[in-house]
């Protein structure tokens, strides 16, 4: 293979920066300060692909734990939702950069943070995207819950739920 996946460390924090600038609009991309803090909060539900022969990050998954079924805005930026016991994995962010895109690094990321959720004993995982990434999100079993509450970035969000078998 020619990528591995690993916990994010804070030592990944530049590197990650970078690459949300490239596949984020600057309205919607998440800061330096918000990933020092998801590191700190929830290093064992930050994931990294990492390239094997260069040790660059490609992509990255990361996301809260929480007892709510939806994403609020709120959560982006405060660790205080996070629960280690939270019943749902939340996905704040899924990068690929370009030049990795459509190889199966997405994928893979998601699978593990599936993977892992499921380990966890959580009842799912949420997740907000946009319309276009609704059929991308469905193949992995997630449903579309409809519109969104979320305004992040000026966008607009669609809510999605992948139940998780008990």
């Amino acid at each position: 293979m020619r990528y591995s996946i690993r916990n994010g460390e804070l030592k990944d924090l530049e590197e990650i920066t970078k690459v949300e600038a490239v596949c984020f609009p600057a309205s919607e991309a998440a800061g330096r300060e918000a990933f020092a803090m998801r590191l700190s909060a929830f290093p064992d539900s930050f994931f990294v692909a990492e390239e094997t022969e260069s040790g660059a990050i490609i992509g990255f998954i990361n996301g809260a734990a929480v007892n709510q079924e939806t994403i609020c805005d709120e959560m982006f930026e405060d660790a205080g939702w996070h629960r280690s016991d939270g019943a749902y994995q939340s996905v704040f962010g899924l990068d690929v950069v370009p030049q990795w895109r459509k190889q199966g690094v997405a994928a893979a990321l998601m699978e593990t943070l599936i993977q892992d959720a499921r380990e966890k004993g959580r009842k799912g995982l949420i997740l907000t995207c946009k319309e276009r990434l609704i059929p991308y999100y469905q193949k992995f079993g997630y449903q579309c819950l409809g519109l969104s509450k979320s305004v992040h970035g000026g966008a607009v969000w669609y809510d999605m739920i992948l139940e998780l078998e008990e």
